[in-house]
This record gives C-alpha cells, sequence and structure tokens, in this order.
C-alpha cells in the first residue's frame, strides 16, 4: 500500500505528519510523494486564516483527483475547526481533528476494509493530555523538530488557534529526552525545539518548567545545537537567559513575536506586553549575550492600525534593530475578535506597509551580518552550484557545492554579507 502526505502550516503541522508517516511505514506502508498515485491520502490543515481554509480545500480535491478510488484522510486545525465543512467534500473519508492522530492507521484500516466514511473530529476545549507521537528521522530535513507541547491559552484577537487545539498540554519530560536521545543516535546536529505555544511549556504541570527540561536537554551527549522555535518576550525568564548565555549548545538566537510596536494595537491584539515592556527585555537579553540573533514576526495593517501607528512601529522596530523579521499582512479569521473590529484596513494600504517593513528588515539584517567574519554553521541542502546552511545565530549562508559537509557542523569565514545570499568558505 502507498501512503502519500500533504502538510499545510507551520512547523508543529510538519511534526505530526513526520510521525504519523512513521506509523505508517511501520505497518509496512510505502511513502510516496503526493505528486505520485497513491491508495492513501493524508492532508495536513492549517486555517490560521481564512485563505488557509481555502488552500486546504483546494488540495483535498487535487489529490481527490489523483486517485479517485484512494483512501482521503484530513486532518489537522481546518478539519478540527470545519469537521462537517471538510465531511460534506465528496471523496473524503476520514475527518479527524488535531488530538487522536495515532487513530489515523486503525481509521485507515476500517475504510479500506468496509468503505464506510468516519468523521471522528473530537471537541478540544477540556482536552488535558498530550497525544504521545514521535519522530525518529526527519525525511526532507537535517534540522529535527521535536515537539514538547500543544495547545494555547493566550486567545489572542487575531487569532483561531486556541479554538483548533485547545489548552496547553505539556509533553512528559522523559518522553522529550528520550525522543531528543534518539535524534541524536541518528545523527542529529541540531534540535529545534517547537510547540503551538512552546514558551508554555510547564504552565500545566507541577514542579517542573520549561527551564527544567532545557536543562536536562543540554545534558544530553553529542547533541550539538538546541534552538527554540519561538517564544513570547514575557517567558524568557532570567534563568532560562542564563542557561542559554553560559551553555555553547544553544543556538544564541530567539523567536520573539512582537506583531505590533504600538501599545493602542497590541491592546487590541490582547498582547500580555507594552512596547516599554519588550524594549526594557531586549536590552536585558542583549547584556547577557551579545550579538545574538533576535528575530521576530510583525502583523501589518491590523484593524484600526492608523498611519501614525504604523511609523510609531517602524521607528520602534528600527530602535530595536532586529536581525530579521517575517512580516505579515492582517489577515481576517472568522470566529476571531479582531474579525468583528471596525475599520479594517485597506489591503493596498496594507501591502504597502508590508513592503517597507520588509524593506526594513532586509537592512537590519544586513547590518546584523556585517558584524560578523566567522560564523559555526550546520549545513542542509545543495543545488546544482551551492550547499546551504544556517549559523547557531541563524544567518542563512551558501558555500560551493559540497555535499559532504550536509549534516555536519564546520567554522566557516564570511566572503560577502548579504541578507539571504551569503558566500562563505569552510575554514580547514
Amino acid at each position: 500500500m502507498r501512503v502519500a502526505f500533504y502538510t499545510l502550516g507551520c512547523k508543529v503541522n510538519t511534526y505530526e505528519t513526520e510521525s504519523l508517516a512513521e506509523l505508517f511505514l511501520n505497518e509496512g506502508y510505502k511513502k510516496v510523494s503526493h505528486k505520485e498515485y497513491a491508495d492513501v491520502y493524508v492532508i495536513n490543515t492549517c486555517s490560521v486564516t481564512n485563505s488557509g481554509d481555502s488552500k486546504s480545500r483546494k488540495v483535498i480535491r487535487q489529490l481527490i483527483k489523483r486517485n479517485p478510488e484512494a483512501v482521503i484522510a484530513v486532518m489537522g486545525c481546518y478539519s478540527q475547526l470545519s469537521a462537517d465543512e471538510v465531511f460534506s467534500i465528496d471523496g473524503v473519508d476520514i475527518v479527524i481533528g488535531t488530538i487522536h492522530r495515532e487513530q489515523l492507521i486503525g481509521l485507515v484500516k476500517g475504510v479500506l476494509n468496509d468503505r464506510q466514511r468516519i468523521n471522528n473530529v473530537q471537541d478540544v476545549s477540556r482536552y488535558r493530555e498530550f497525544d504521545e507521537v514521535k519522530v525518529t528521522n526527519f525525511t526532507e530535513s537535517t534540522r529535527a523538530f521535536l515537539k514538547i507541547q500543544d495547545g494555547c491559552n493566550n486567545f489572542c484577537s487575531y487569532c483561531i488557534i486556541p479554538f483548533a487545539r485547545g489548552p496547553v498540554r505539556s509533553r512528559n519530560s522523559k518522553s522529550v529526552i528520550d525522543e531528543a536521545k534518539e535524534l541524536v543516535s541518528n545523527g542529529y546536529q541540531e534540535i529545534v525545539l517547537t510547540g503551538i505555544h512552546t514558551g508554555g511549556y510547564g504552565s500545566d504541570l507541577e514542579d517542573y518548567s520549561l527551564f527544567d527540561l532545557l536543562s536536562e536537554l543540554s545534558l544530553i551527549t553529542d547533541l550539538n545545537r538546541i534552538r527554540i522555535s519561538s517564544i513570547e518576550i514575557n517567558e524568557l525568564t532570567d534563568d532560562i537567559l542564563q542557561l542559554i548565555a553560559s551553555n555553547q549548545k544553544f543556538a544564541k538566537h530567539l523567536h520573539i513575536p512582537l506583531q505590533s510596536g504600538s501599545d493602542d494595537v497590541l491592546i487590541r491584539m490582547r498582547r500580555k506586553y507594552n512596547k516599554q515592556d519588550f524594549m526594557d527585555k531586549i536590552k536585558h537579553i542583549r547584556s547577557l549575550i551579545p550579538d545574538i540573533a533576535i528575530t521576530t514576526d510583525v502583523i501589518v495593517g491590523f484593524p484600526g492600525e492608523t498611519d501614525e501607528m504604523f511609523n510609531e512601529m517602524y521607528e520602534f522596530i528600527k530602535k530595536i534593530e532586529f536581525s530579521e523579521m517575517h512580516v505579515f499582512p492582517y489577515s481576517m479569521r472568522s470566529g476571531t475578535k479582531a474579525a468583528d473590529m471596525k475599520n479594517q484596513i485597506n489591503g493596498i494600504v496594507k501591502s504597502f506597509r508590508v513592503n517597507e517593513l520588509i524593506n526594513l528588515s532586509g537592512l537590519l539584517a544586513s547590518r546584523y551580518i556585517e558584524k560578523f567574519d566567522k560564523l559555526s554553521v550546520i549545513f542542509e541542502t545543495s543545488d546544482k552550484d551551492f550547499t546551504y546552511g544556517h549559523s547557531e545565530n541563524y544567518v542563512y549562508v551558501k558555500t560551493l557545492r559540497d555535499e559532504s559537509l550536509h549534516n555536519t557542523m564546520v567554522d566557516v569565514k564570511l566572503i560577502t554579507h548579504t541578507y539571504k545570499n551569503c558566500l562563505c568558505e569552510v575554514v580547514k
């Protein structure tokens, strides 16, 4: 039996797809590309925006056409939030949500036996268990993602994900450590800790915190690099920062979402900090870890964002000097508080503001890269001309093609300092 997977959305979805792929492989299935003919197609959906729902539906219908006789299984945030809508698509056989993914193998067997369609989406609002699935090999990456928690309790006004994922559930620490050790034994140099609200790890546990988990991970022999995928500013406690500063295993890079540089907008977004809080913590971080890379997410064109508020954000970002930004135009998501707010921003205005910040991001990134002559890099991929990788402070570099560098940590000398196009040579 041939099984194919299509993943939309975030790193957590990528991890969960990989974990299901391992389950299918262990049952004797052969994994093929979603572009090929398969007996089973699994679509892991995204619902962070209305357009995410639309793209998920488009992918589902494409794969149904690829093989109308295949078992079509749909999972993820879109199916969790809109189970009946997904189940109404002619050709969909199985719908599950964001919990009990490990049951999918059995559900597929059931459909293969009797072709009875199954809607197995269950309420997540009171779910308190972390679904134990694991990944020991990533088919398309030399960096290993390790999911340590699920769910979110923040309920930002623009975000639907707490409704799709339920409350914070932290993974058992022994399970995390065991999987990390197995990944290291399989040759992975870097582990990226990820979750729906990664910094919320431990908030539902007694006498065990994210700092405790990070401390245990740092003791794993032959694990060379630990990276936190994203963490909120108010979750960066002094003990965590001291650990990152003092232990060479931790990447000197933190991704800290800002979302807006206007206090008025932050209040309406229901974020849990103001500009001064954010700035003070960034200064503290840099006092402990000089030259650390601090990247961020920014939402542009949130309802009611005036020209003055945007300019306030622009100047605040210049002052902080992020090493890179991910800039997103606000996208209305049905079911959120922000979708009902007045003064929705015109799309042309949003596009203009997005371009302004993208240009600023490139300028700030180049300034940051210019500080360095040498970096420690793990190389990941190659094309016909170059081999590419990320440094510990998340600078993306390339060197002349050499596939023997894949999944190795080496020191490099920078030849150029151009953002997203840094040419380097390996230090012999």
